[in-house]
């Protein structure tokens, strides 16, 4: 074979892109401010639903088990489209193997991906992802706010069309991610963040977190965006999740394709020192989290990665009503998120900067979230600002080449 024809055929093959993910958190005990929400799984079916980002072929679905500290066994799973709720298409139902096998243990601290299902999915195609277990498994790892509802199911319905629901959660369990061949993929943008990207604000069920709104813009370009937003995150310690620079490797560097990071971290590094999630700690330092941004920024650059940094956005009056709010903001706080969004903008650390500052603020009080932007509690945007968001984020700086 000639070069030019080895190269022709090199530049035709699909590249393998995540077409959805869910960062893992560590499940956390009893004595914190929130529940897991993992239900009894043993003798159960569990019925997830993930909206693809992104077309393609080959599908092949991650599960993970990394901080658990015991195996657990999958005995079954398969794959079909959803038809709202719990219901399946049953005729398009597929099972999916691993190693030709149909169930597959995950040992502690493990990652396994399925054997390619040779189906066809389009971006915005509702995947149900349902998995049969024997024995009761110990979660240790999940991820703790889906904003999509997952089905608990009594006994083996995993191929049912429409059973009946036992329970319900709202925690992703077990299931890390979905890969697809998409042949005319460009790429993919991993945007790591906090409960803002994780979508605390936006309804349930809708698939309107920001990142959502931007994967949709995105995937006729052939840009994968991914979600790998935790509720509770922070740039240099952990919080409801390890820190950005302990997840790094995991929910950045491994994804297949990247091309540019969008890192949308920093406000609970400012808000939670003094609260109850981190009573205490010493307030966080400008120079301290600057220092944070800029490792952070090094770690991509080294890997070739591009790194588009966003604002802060304002939180004056955060979390009314909750034992948060006293604490939560006050005029240091605000002071440093001010002066720090200052620096995003002129420092230059970053390859483009996206205001989502300026976007979010109410023009008559820009310490506030805008009302028509804000969720109602005062930190994150609901559905609007979750579009506004996305709508700021120009695909050209996403990615190289034309993008219209």
């Amino acid at each position: 074979m000639n070069l030019l024809l080895a190269a022709a055929l090199l530049s035709s093959s699909p590249q393998v892109v995540p077409a959805w993910t869910a960062s893992q958190q560590p499940v956390w005990g009893a004595d914190f401010l929130f529940p897991t929400n993992i239900p009894q799984l043993g003798g159960r079916t569990l019925r997830q639903i993930v909206r693809l980002g992104i077309g393609g072929t080959n599908v092949r679905i991650v599960f993970a088990n990394t901080y658990g500290a015991q195996p657990v066994t999958l005995v079954g799973v398969h794959a079909a489209p959803s038809r709202g709720g719990s219901r399946i298409d049953s005729t398009a139902d597929r099972i999916v193997h691993f190693g030709g096998e149909d169930g597959v243990t995950i040992a502690p601290g493990a990652t396994v991906t399925s054997d390619p299902l040779p189906i066809t999915v389009a971006a915005g195609h509702d995947l149900a992802i349902s998995i049969r277990f024997a024995a009761a498994p110990e979660i240790g790892s999940f991820h703790w706010d889906g904003r999509r509802t997952g089905y608990v199911i009594a006994g083996d319905r995993i191929a049912t069309s429409d059973p009946a629901v036992e329970t319900t959660t709202t925690a992703r369990l077990l299931l890390a991610g979905v890969l697809v061949d998409a042949p005319a993929a460009r790429g993919t943008i991993v945007v790591l963040g906090d409960s803002i990207t994780d979508g605390a604000g936006a309804t349930l069920d809708a698939e309107a977190r920001w990142p959502d709104y931007l994967a949709a813009r995105a995937a006729p370009q052939g840009i994968a965006v991914v979600n790998a937003g935790i509720s509770g995150a922070r740039l240099l310690r952990d919080g409801m999740g390890v820190g950005a620079l302990a997840r790094f490797d995991r929910d950045v560097l491994t994804q297949p394709g990247i091309a540019t990071l969008v890192l949308a971290l920093g406000i609970n590094d400012i808000a939670w020192p003094g609260t109850p999630f981190d009573p205490g700690a010493a307030a966080m330092e400008f120079d301290t989290l600057a220092s944070g941004y800029r490792a952070l920024v090094a770690r991509a650059h080294g890997a070739g990665i591009r790194v588009v940094g966003t604002t802060l956005a304002p939180f004056a009056d955060a979390l009314p009503g909750s034992p948060l709010h006293a604490t939560y903001h006050s005029p240091a706080k605000e002071a440093l998120r001010r002066r720090i969004n200052a620096w995003i903008r002129d420092s230059g650390a970053f390859d483009a900067v996206v205001d989502f500052d300026r976007v979010l603020q109410d023009p008559a009080r820009p310490h506030h979230l805008a009302p028509a932007y804000d969720s109602g509690d005062h930190l994150h945007p609901g559905d609007a600002g979750n579009r506004a968001m996305a709508d700021a984020v120009p695909l050209s700086i996403l990615i190289e080449g034309p993008t219209s």
